[in-house]
């Protein structure tokens, strides 16, 4: 049963079923194969039960927040901000197109939205001055991954939704390894700068000019702060916190910024439910797809091949992160966490990680997979901008893949790193 669920799984992959009905259709064909009509109405009722999960609710809501943020034009703001702060260091643009990221995931949640707003924005900026476009075009993909670190975090809802980890804590615990990660580019990006003689120093920004651009770009600022401090100190839940997000947004967009209009909303209202519903399909149809996994006892299998290799931690470490960085280039990245997430977490926490620090490592993981050929969804938003090839932005990222590589060795075997923060507030 196993070769035959790998089989259809992969016909349907390959053969361009987009994942979400490839998982649904996979569990289809093996209950079938079973031969016991009784297990049919199992569809149907996996289908609810996976969706039928109030946290889940947080995902149209945060979605909606950014699509508000984006119409208030506050992108420009963040990164008239981000200028002021590091626009004078060495390839002024390209540090200022990841601090912009690194603002930027806290309004959106998502790669993809980080990719298309700041690179329509950034790239032409960075080519008008000289840049390379290629590298432009890599900059702008590799630093959107930190998107979905920092919270709110869309793939962080999925996870905790998937494997029963708090949400707020796994939040807490994407801080500092998306800070790390923008760290880590910025200084691949000054080493590149440097060797290509990208954007020479400029003068400091005066005090005045930060002062004015703190007042348009603090607003912006706020919202990751309500997110995470009504979350953190209890006010609400990550539900409820989505939903005020988007109360903020509107506020900032109809009030202060005075650019968001009426007319806006049924495109906003679209674009919510297109990205939501994909995001439901996926989650209703793994339902069916994990029934029939554990059915047939996949996740022990897993276990003993993976441990027939080793039963030391680190080894055992090191083997999940080169399968889901694999796993990552061919896959969406919601669906390898509710495929992946239960076979390999158990495995883990068996050999004494903590849950939430595995939680971590795989979010991040998987996250490499968007600017990994040859899936990678943000380096088709980038070649979509510039016009380049998908090769030729793959290989000027890969300088940027290989830090963050780096950054994710650091977080998985420094445990402190990603565990900082929760343990400071009482998560774990």
């Amino acid at each position: 049963m196993i070769g035959f669920i790998v089989i259809v799984f992969s016909l349907l992959l390959v053969g361009g079923t987009p994942i979400g009905l490839t998982l649904g259709l996979t569990g289809l064909f093996a209950l079938l194969r079973i031969g016991d009509p009784r297990l049919l109405p199992l569809v149907a009722r996996r289908i609810f039960s996976g969706l039928n999960f109030f946290p889940l609710l947080a995902i149209p809501f945060f979605i909606m927040a950014g699509e508000i943020m984006n119409k208030t034009g506050i992108t420009v703001h963040l990164i008239r901000f981000a200028n002021v702060l590091v626009g004078h260091v060495r390839g002024g643009l390209a540090q200022v197109n990841i601090l912009a990221s690194i603002f930027f995931a806290g309004i959106t949640g998502a790669a993809v939205a980080d990719a298309a707003a700041l690179g329509s924005v950034l790239i032409p900026a960075m080519v008008q001055e000289k840049y390379d476009t290629g590298f432009s075009a890599a900059v702008t993909a590799a630093s959107s991954i930190i998107g979905p670190i920092i919270p709110p975090s869309i793939i962080m809802v999925v996870y905790g939704y998937t494997m029963r980890v708090s949400i707020a804590a796994l939040f807490a615990a994407g801080v500092v390894p998306g800070v790390l990660i923008g760290i880590a580019l910025m200084i691949m990006s000054w080493f590149i700068c440097q060797r290509e003689d990208y954007g020479r120093p400029r003068p400091k920004a005066t005090f005045a000019e930060l002062r004015a651009v703190l007042r348009e770009g603090i607003l912006a600022l706020i919202m990751p702060a309500i997110i995470l401090g009504g979350i953190l100190s209890g006010v609400f839940t990550p539900t409820e916190a989505a939903a005020v997000a988007v109360a903020y947004a509107a506020f900032v967009g109809f009030v202060i910024f005075r650019t968001l209009k009426l007319r806006d909303f049924p495109d906003i209202i679209y674009r919510t439910v297109v990205s939501s519903s994909v995001i439901y399909l996926i989650i209703g149809c793994a339902a069916i797809f994990s029934y029939v996994l554990a059915d047939q006892r996949v996740p022990e299998l897993a276990a003993k091949i993976i441990l027939s290799f080793s039963s030391n931690k680190y080894v055992v470490l090191l083997l999940m992160n080169i399968l889901l960085l694999i796993a990552g280039m061919f896959m969406e990245i919601s669906a390898n966490v509710l495929i992946l997430g239960p076979i390999l977490a158990p495995i883990a926490i068996g050999l004494g990680v903590d849950p939430l620090h595995f939680g971590i490592i795989m979010i991040v993981n998987l996250n490499i997979g968007l600017v990994t050929p040859p899936l990678g969804e943000c380096l088709f938003i980038v070649c979509g901008l510039t016009g380049l090839s998908l090769e030729e932005v793959a290989q000027k990222t890969l300088p940027f893949i290989l830090m963050e590589i780096l950054a994710l060795l650091l977080i998985t075997y420094v445990e402190f790193l990603p565990m900082f923060l929760p343990r400071l507030l009482g998560f774990a």
